[in-house]
């Protein structure tokens, strides 16, 4: 077997300027990409310092042969934020919490929580709608 590892995930965005403000001053992920112009631009941000993971801020209508029911249902979802969704790991999620917390960009859905089954974790939401859990590792 090989050695397979996560390179890249995927997260939309509606509004580049304001996902770039929450993925690079919020988090903290260092901005590795940034391709297009207007709203069809394509970030890719990371953890600073690592090449090895990335998430890929991307235009979730780019697709022209997106219907107009599934961009509804698209829209939709982001606004419930039931569309798209990440976890990451931190070593110390309070103190994280705190300083993403500070930042006007994030949205908390969840206070840093010890979870019946046996993890501590906070979430965000992102100026998109995307879910943004963080646990402790």
């Amino acid at each position: 077997m090989t050695n397979m590892t996560i390179h890249t995930t995927q997260l939309p965005h509606v509004d580049p300027e304001a996902s770039l403000t929450f993925w690079r001053d919020a988090i903290g992920f260092e901005v590795r990409s940034d391709v297009g112009q207007g709203d069809m631009r394509w970030i890719t941000v990371g953890p600073v310092g690592g090449t090895d993971t990335c998430v890929l801020l991307q235009p979730p209508f780019a697709d022209p042969g997106i219907t107009d029911i599934e961009r509804k249902t698209v829209t939709e979802m982001m606004a419930k934020g039931t569309f798209g969704w990440i976890m990451l790991g931190s070593d110390d999620v309070d103190a994280d919490f705190a300083r993403i917390q500070a930042h006007e960009a994030a949205e908390v859905v969840q206070e840093p929580t010890d979870q019946p089954y046996g993890v501590r974790d906070c979430a965000f939401r992102d100026p998109a709608g995307n879910t943004v859990r963080l646990r402790q590792v």
